[in-house]
């Protein structure tokens, strides 16, 4: 089952990293020594090194965000965003029977919504990056049987508690 708690996504994340790499290029300007800007910055020292060193071969261009390689995306930014409501909006006004997000579901109304065939595990991967993870239910199926439990807890559960006890001698 999923439900969504929205947390900064991967590409946040790094556009969050270009003003700190500026800022850190800012201070080493200034003639701060790589180990303060590392720690004002919150990174490490190598890394303010290694942004020292582009800024010198490429100017303040080179701490730009870098171009990411790879196949793009199937799915836009804007996309994402509309995913993402869509989620919020819940199973039901999705047109399903039940509130329970599955990775099937997911990737039924990517394809219903966006026309983009995407298989369960790039779903997965998908949610990973926008921040959303699987979450469990806090509380109890309605088609909790109480007196199957008992039953098994009064006949089954003795009997596998025996059977360790005995391995164990």
């Amino acid at each position: 089952m999923f439900t969504f708690e929205v947390e900064m996504g991967h590409a946040e994340k790094l556009k969050e990293l270009e003003p700190r790499r500026r800022r850190g290029a800012r201070l080493l300007a200034q003639g701060m020594a790589p180990a303060e800007v590392a720690r004002q910055v919150g990174v490490s020292r190598q890394s303010v090194m290694r942004w020292d060193r582009a800024r010198a071969e490429g100017g303040l261009e080179a701490l730009r965000r870098p171009q990411r390689f790879g196949r793009p995306p199937r799915l836009s930014e804007a996309q994402c965003a509309q995913l993402a409501k869509l989620l919020k909006g819940g199973a039901m006004a999705a047109g399903f029977s039940t509130e329970l997000w599955t990775l099937p579901r997911i990737t039924q109304l990517i394809q219903e919504q966006f026309s983009v065939s995407l298989v369960p595990s790039s779903v997965w991967r998908l949610l990973g990056r926008l921040g959303w993870s699987v979450q469990r239910p806090t509380g109890q199926a309605r088609q909790r049987d109480e007196r199957a439990i008992r039953q098994w807890k009064a006949k089954r559960w003795p009997a596998l508690k025996k059977s360790q006890r005995d391995r164990a001698e």
